[in-house]
């Protein structure tokens, strides 16, 4: 899980500000590196280790000047996670292209023989955007001759190349100096991307993003979401084109409206917020249906589980409180890549507040449960803030099977509901009572949004990949490659 920003500015301005202000506004996607690409008369970058306010100081942005541009925050799944693997990245030879990308590769290690070796070609980072990159730059160098300008015909071409070459889930933007914007979207539209067009007195500026939040803070009035297997093209004339290369069955991914995404984010015309609240509201219906314990209070684990939460209290007609503190300075324990240093965050990041526990029956709501370790520490907490009885909802099945398509969610030997039912979950986490979403009801709250969008990628609770690539062999290797750059980062951990 990455997120970027790609800027289309008109002549004359920079666009490098728009774009750190997009990257802050999707900060909580990737928190171990950032980085922004420019283009006047040659390419401007600056990349480094860390969250975006950290990484760029004042006399970076004087530097990164142009109105074409394309920043990146990075949450590293292949590679690493050195500099060497911030994005974006660029290449100025045989064609001019600056990329970054959200998603995974997952052919990646064949593309790198292929593609790369066998040309005599070398990598300079160990990121997969890199050889997807390649891929890109050498069909386009392929169509275009030196002197005639890249068409419109001549960027298609090249990303139905990508799009028969590379396997994977990845939504992608690249700018071309002298050519213009592109954007695409996998051919199952797992990864989301957004477009949006906005009118200043500078004239019209062009934007695409990971989430829609990113077109909202910087004021773009017309966005909608790139379909599956759809390529966009802004030219240098500004004219819009835009064309379906690859039909596919679009999935796009439901952990996205689950935890990835900002509540006030529109992903492909769904609202993140209302569908955490049918998230919410179907999980109490469950809850009732069951016969469940009754609980004196719901609390939410903060952030994203907020809207579910609030929504499961009305529902259950039980009073809403906030019991747990979050300290916003900490980031997001899912996606750090050490399970010591999630463990570590997990006090650090939230505190408990013994009024609203001591003696009751608490109802805790949070999005899912990955290994167990960070549930079972905040169960701990909720006892020792004196609740009398524990209880868990969560706004998503159980996890079981490890993501291939840019998320670093665990091996499958690792999830915690991996052979075990529910009541034995719960002993294992210390609870008194542990309840599920149903996969079906999760589906259809999120469909509620977008009726259009027949089918969305499961595929972290049931193992069926809609990509149909997903071997037992590809996903060993992907486990072997996440445990060893694991290691290298972590190696004491």
């Amino acid at each position: 899980m990455c997120g970027f920003i790609g800027v289309y500015g008109p002549e004359g301005v920079d666009v490098a500000a728009e774009i750190y202000e997009g990257l802050l506004a999707i900060q909580h996607r990737g928190q171990d590196a950032a980085g922004i690409t420019t283009f006047t008369d040659t390419f401007h970058s600056k990349k480094g280790g860390g969250m975006v306010r950290d990484v760029f100081g004042a006399t970076d942005m004087e530097r990164l000047t142009g109105n074409l541009g394309v920043g990146h925050v990075r949450y590293p799944t292949v590679g690493v996670g050195s500099v060497e693997d911030a994005q974006p990245f660029h290449v100025t030879f045989p064609v001019g292209v600056a990329m970054a990308h959200n998603g995974n590769v997952t052919n990646f290690s064949e593309l790198r023989r292929s593609h790369l070796t066998n040309c005599g070609a070398r990598l300079n980072s160990s990121c997969d955007l890199e050889v997807l990159l390649y891929v890109f730059v050498r069909a386009l160098s392929e169509r275009a001759k030196p002197g005639k300008p890249v068409s419109v015909e001549d960027v298609f071409a090249a990303v139905k190349t990508v799009y028969d070459d590379v396997r994977g889930a990845y939504s992608v933007c690249a700018v071309l100096p002298d050519v213009g914007l592109v954007a695409f979207r996998d051919p199952f539209g797992i990864k989301p991307i957004v477009f949006g067009v906005k009118h200043t007195t500078d004239g019209k500026w062009f934007a695409v993003a990971s989430e829609s939040v990113v077109l909202d803070v910087a004021g773009y009035k017309e966005a909608s979401d790139l379909a599956a297997g759809e390529a966009l093209f802004v030219d240098n004339e500004r004219r819009v084109h835009r064309r379906t290369l690859s039909r596919k069955p679009h999935h796009p991914w439901i952990f996205e409206l689950v935890y990835f995404a900002r509540p006030d984010s529109m992903l492909d015309s769904i609202s993140v917020y209302k569908t955490r609240g049918r998230f919410g509201e179907a999980l109490a219906q469950q809850w009732k249906d069951s016969g469940a314990p009754a609980p004196d209070v719901v609390m939410p684990v903060p952030d994203s589980s907020r809207d579910a939460a609030m929504s499961m209290a009305s529902a259950l007609e039980i009073p809403y409180r906030e019991g747990l503190v979050k300290n916003r300075y900490i980031g997001r324990t899912f996606i750090m890549p050490s399970q010591g240093k999630r463990q570590s965050s997990v006090r650090r990041k939230l505190n408990a507040i013994p009024l609203e526990f001591r003696d009751k029956q608490v109802l805790l709501v949070d999005d899912s449960i990955v290994r167990g370790n960070t549930a079972r520490r905040i169960v701990r907490m909720a006892r020792e803030a004196g609740a009398k009885k524990v209880y868990l909802a969560i706004t998503s099945p159980p996890l079981v099977s490890p993501c291939p398509y840019g998320i670093d969610m665990a091996t499958k030997t690792e999830f915690i509901a991996t052979g075990y039912e529910t009541d034995e979950i719960a002993e294992l986490l210390g609870a008194d009572h542990v309840m599920y979403l149903d996969r079906g009801a999760m589906n259809k709250a999120a469909q509620v949004g977008n009726p259009g969008v027949e089918n969305f990628c499961n595929a972290c609770f049931t193992a069926e990949y809609p990509t149909g690539d997903i071997t037992p062999k590809v996903m060993e290797q992907i486990g072997a490659e996440r445990q060893d750059s694991r290691q290298k980062l972590f190696p004491f951990a």
